[in-house]
């Protein structure tokens, strides 16, 4: 059997946020690594984004934020107008061939809060519909502990292995959580690369 490749470019996704609503907090802050299988790390682009006037900030998240001083400092320097900023990223990853796809851990969180500026500001969703010939990624997104379940065969309980982030502290600032993200993602895509002939030929079996 001829091996598939996998020539995927996979946009690992992290954001920092001033509540846990896209409806009703703002995104402070967010990084995205590029990835493939074959060469690893490829590029990266991160933001800094002024809070939504339409929004306010959730109480408890920022006593959370009020320990974590220096990320906080990062996720809210310099911030950049976020209809500029989602142009940018818009074109950013469409730079890059398709297929694409989004990624994160949890898909769920980072996701919605993607989604809602893409939606606002670019007017293009993060998950398209069937009939967009043209969508800015491709499928459903990818949640990078589903990944890790379905190699390992079962649910990782925290905390990651440092060795398994690229020993990228998880620092709460975006860019070093997407990118100790994008290692976790690479070991696993590599694992599971590693199993594809073996899975192969258990569909052929069952075809």
């Amino acid at each position: 059997m001829t091996p598939v490749i996998d020539r995927t470019t996979y946009f690992v996704t992290d954001i920092e946020s001033d509540g846990p609503d896209p409806a009703r907090n703002s995104m402070l802050a967010f990084a995205t690594v590029a990835v493939r299988l074959e060469d690893g790390i490829v590029d990266s682009f991160e933001a800094v984004l002024s809070p939504r006037p339409d929004r306010e900030q959730d109480p408890r998240t920022m006593t959370w934020w009020a320990t974590e001083p220096e990320a906080h400092a990062l996720a809210t320097r310099d911030p950049r107008d976020p209809a500029t900023v989602t142009a940018d990223f818009v074109a950013w990853v469409e730079r890059f061939p398709r297929p694409r796809a989004f990624a994160a851990r949890p898909l769920f969180f980072d996701g919605r809060w993607i989604d809602e500026y893409l939606r606002a500001y670019a007017g293009v969703p993060l998950v398209a519909p069937p009939w967009e010939k043209a969508p800015l990624f491709s499928g459903a997104g990818i949640d990078i502990a589903s990944v890790m379940t379905g190699v390992l065969g079962r649910p990782w309980r925290e905390p990651l292995p440092a060795d398994w982030l690229g020993d990228v502290p998880h620092s709460h600032a975006a860019i070093d959580d997407a990118l100790g993200y994008a290692h976790l993602l690479l070991k696993f895509l590599k694992l599971g690369d590693a199993n594809a002939p073996v899975l192969a030929d258990l569909a052929e079996q069952r075809s």
